[in-house]
């Protein structure tokens, strides 16, 4: 017998040696809300064959939890994968990005046409998840592994392998399909309950539950906007010629970093000054920008470049940050918990912001707020701002895309830009890496250099960002007139001299422990590129410091 804590119950229990997870879970029925799909064992995510032989602390989860969804994505895909090799053996299957709580993805190389595909596809799956088949990981030797992938035409993935320095690796196994997927599998394709498979624009959409409704498929809403963005992004990566971490890394060993930190910068610069010929078009009915994005995506960057470009074209620019209409602190919504609510637009004094935005495009001069965070007050900061005939307001916070916001002011008065981190590279054919990472290694690095906060500190933290987007930033979205993608293809490379010391002092008696751990994984994969070519006005200035703008 080994004795472990079982963190679900708060419990010390002796359990016989070998055991698995799976038959422990099974001995204790109610550990979680729904089936159990992993757990944290030291604070490391296994999967429920994993077996016990030293003492542990383990805590299961379910689908609610990050740990468990990126599970239950992670086998979702490759099903698809097996499903699409078993159906179209000539077939290639690309996935590409994620969206709509799934996986945009395309199939390449079918006679059939796209509803054809999706009906055949699907049909074979809901057969795999009736037949139960096993999902496996066996751990070789990665001279092994390679030879396995490159023969079954997995080629981006086997150049990762080959360049790990790795003796050993992990390779998954579903009936007869190989890969390698980047998370921890389920045990078997009867898990894999809720999902369904669809032709979406050009391509395909593989759906899953949320974390939040998991046992229902959430309703389809079209997101054509943030569609045509990713569109764009793929265009760009052909463009760069770096479609997987593979490419990436070849260009930064033959020396070709200074090139790719030229070219993505300047693709931004393109996209600012085509904003910015867009809101010279509408001068004459136009008073201000509106600019929101989620957390990390380089939104005040944006107004400043922005701000650049519209000065260029003859308009004086005034800028306001939303941030310094906070409320007082003790008239801030709380959460459920007791903590107060910052994230919510009821934290803002809209009244108040709506007066003075109709008071400054009449013309008035208007006295700016300033929010102290130290006190947790609003106070007079002496700062005014006086509209000429030419003067355009950028307007920049998480909620500048929600009409609540600025209800009181004509909507022909407003141009509203969306900015987000859509991440630019993928792993290879079957792995994406999320654009929430993106952010979440971008944030770290900025929390560390200019907040003084630990990268335990921003991991905590994480969680209540994420949620406070998809309550009052993702569903406005598509009030967008336009959308930025602020990714840079190189960035990773950048970030990871950055983030990995950070992410090595998460300690192990933490849960963050597993979240560093990942990130550490997927940082391991990128060929590390110096910051010296990054200009002064990179968004990637404003995380890593020696920008020309002030914040």
């Amino acid at each position: 017998m080994v004795e472990i804590y079982l963190e679900n119950i708060c419990e010390r229990i002796q359990v016989k040696q070998g055991i698995s997870l799976a038959d422990l879970a099974d001995e204790y029925p109610s550990l979680t809300t729904y089936p159990v799909l992993g757990a944290l064992v030291n604070n490391e995510i296994r999967d429920l064959k994993y077996k016990i032989y030293n003492p542990k602390c383990i805590r299961f989860f379910d689908i609610t939890t990050s740990w468990g969804y990126r599970m239950y994505e992670g086998s979702m895909c490759f099903m698809l994968y097996k499903a699409v090799k078993d159906v179209y053996p000539e077939a290639s299957l690309y996935i590409e990005h994620s969206m709509l709580n799934g996986m945009f993805c395309r199939i390449m190389g079918t006679a059939d046409d796209n509803v054809s595909v999706a009906y055949k596809i699907r049909e074979y799956m809901s057969k795999m998840v009736e037949d139960d088949i096993s999902f496996e990981a066996n751990y070789m030797l990665t001279e092994d592994a390679f030879k396995e992938l490159s023969k079954v035409g997995n080629i981006a993935t086997s150049r990762l392998i080959e360049d790990s320095n790795q003796l050993y690796c992990d390779i998954n196994y579903l009936g007869d399909a190989i890969h390698k997927i980047y998370s921890k599998m389920v045990p078997s394709t009867s898990y894999l309950k809720i999902w369904d498979f669809r032709v979406y624009n050009d391509g395909f959409l593989l759906q899953m539950p949320s974390r939040q409704q998991p046992q229902i498929l959430t309703s389809y809403y079209d997101t054509p906007r943030l569609f045509k963005i990713f569109r764009e992004h793929r265009e760009w990566k052909n463009l760069l010629q770096t479609l997987y971490v593979s490419d990436l890394n070849d260009k930064v060993r033959n020396g070709q970093d200074n090139y790719l930190i030229q070219v993505a910068e300047a693709l931004h610069e393109k996209k600012y000054s085509f904003i910015a010929d867009e809101v010279y078009k509408r001068k004459d009915t136009l008073k201000m920008v509106l600019i929101a994005g989620p957390s990390s995506s380089g939104k005040t960057t944006s107004c400043r470049r922005l701000g650049v470009q519209l000065s260029v074209m003859g308009f004086d620019v005034q800028q306001l940050s939303l941030d310094d209409y906070f409320i007082d602190r003790e008239k801030t919504p709380r959460m459920p918990n007791g903590d107060y609510d910052f994230e919510a637009i009821e934290a803002l004094d809209i009244p108040r912001l709506n007066a003075d935005l109709m008071a400054m495009s009449q013309g008035k001069e208007v006295e700016m707020p300033r929010y102290d965070f130290i006190t947790g007050k609003s106070t007079a900061s002496g700062h005014t701002i006086k509209m000429k005939d030419n003067s355009i307001l950028i307007v920049e916070g998480i909620h500048a895309l929600n009409p609540k916001l600025t209800e009181q002011i004509p909507n022909e008065w407003k141009y509203k830009v969306y900015v987000s981190a859509m991440t630019q590279v993928a792993i290879d054919d079957q792995n994406i890496i999320h654009s929430s990472d993106n952010r979440l290694i971008r944030r770290m690095v900025r929390d560390y250099n200019f907040r003084g906060y630990s990268a335990l500190d921003t991991l905590k933290r994480w969680g209540s960002v994420r949620a406070g987007e998809q309550k009052h930033i993702f569903p406005y979205q598509e009030n967008a007139d336009v959308m930025f993608n602020s990714a840079l293809m190189y960035e990773w490379g950048i970030l990871k001299k950055y983030a990995q010391p950070l992410l090595e002092n998460v300690p192990e008696n933490v849960p963050e422990h597993a979240e560093a751990k990942r990130l550490l994984e997927i940082l391991a994969l990128f060929e590390p590129i110096s910051d010296k070519h990054i200009p002064p006005t990179s968004i990637m200035r404003e995380f890593l410091g020696e920008s020309s703008f002030v914040y």
